[in-house]
């Protein structure tokens, strides 16, 4: 069992910055692999990003990439997403969620646990 808290949301201008994170607590955290999904209002939740458990490979959607990163602390047990020249469009809740043991998926269903998001606006 784990279970993932995020935090670091907030409101920005376009064109700024934001990090969110995403702690957890339970099961080993790095033998998760860790991913970043998002979901507008009257929208599905979209893959972001996700970082993998054993070689720390990272992968994103293409909207993304260039201004995402994704990252992790093992020590930590937590997660980053550093959000750069952000956008109206990436106005949404971010959630994070975690697969065990396993390679990334951007599919939502194939992960195991999520946290309980936390709300990104972008102002024009």
């Amino acid at each position: 069992q784990v279970q993932l808290v995020e935090s670091g949301g907030g409101l920005v201008q376009a064109g700024g910055s934001l990090r969110v994170s995403c702690a957890a607590s339970g099961r080993a955290f790095s033998d998760y692999t860790m991913g970043w999904f998002r979901q507008a209002p009257g929208k599905a939740r979209d893959f972001v990003a996700a970082i993998t458990w054993s070689s720390g490979s990272t992968y994103y959607t293409d909207s993304v990439k260039g201004r995402f990163t994704i990252s992790r602390d093992n020590a930590k047990n937590t997660v980053y997403l550093q959000m750069n020249s952000l956008k109206p469009e990436d106005t949404a809740v971010y959630y994070c969620a975690a697969r065990f043991r396993s390679t990334y998926s951007a599919i939502s269903s194939q992960y195991d646990y999520w946290g309980q998001g936390t709300q990104v606006t972008v102002s024009s």
